[in-house]
């Protein structure tokens, strides 16, 4: 991309591709505040799809990680108002679930939304749901 293409953007798209840089580069020990810091940006609808592109790109950077859960568990403090983001995060950590042949139940499945349903998850073994 060109330094003219980029004045061409208009400004939301550019502060957006700022916003997806930082939290790219983000290291792990600052990462719960630069998510909080975007999410406070008035643009509510650019933070999420920001916070929500990271997001995915870092749950499945660590599905089968143990850092996961521990993950998981800061950022949920930090979505815990944004409805789409607390839901993404949910069925990420299913997909771990399934990824490393925990149990997990049908109800489960039948209750995700469909971008759950297009993402075949990794297969270590053929996972059954618990009864």
């Amino acid at each position: 991309m060109t330094s003219h293409h980029l004045e061409e953007e208009p400004a939301e798209h550019r502060h957006f591709a700022r916003y997806l840089q930082a939290l790219e580069a983000v290291a792990e020990t600052d990462e719960v505040a630069l998510v909080a810091a975007v999410l406070r940006d008035q643009d509510t609808t650019m933070a999420d799809s920001a916070v929500g592109r990271h997001l995915d790109r870092r749950a499945s950077d660590l599905l089968t990680d143990a850092k996961f859960t521990a993950w998981a568990q800061a950022l949920t403090e930090v979505i815990a108002d944004r409805d789409f983001l607390t839901l993404r995060l949910r069925e990420w950590t299913l997909l771990r679930t399934i990824a490393l042949g925990e149990p997990w139940t049908a109800e489960e499945l039948t209750g995700a939304t469909d971008w759950f349903s297009a993402w075949p998850p990794p297969r270590r073994s053929r996972p059954h749901p618990r009864p």
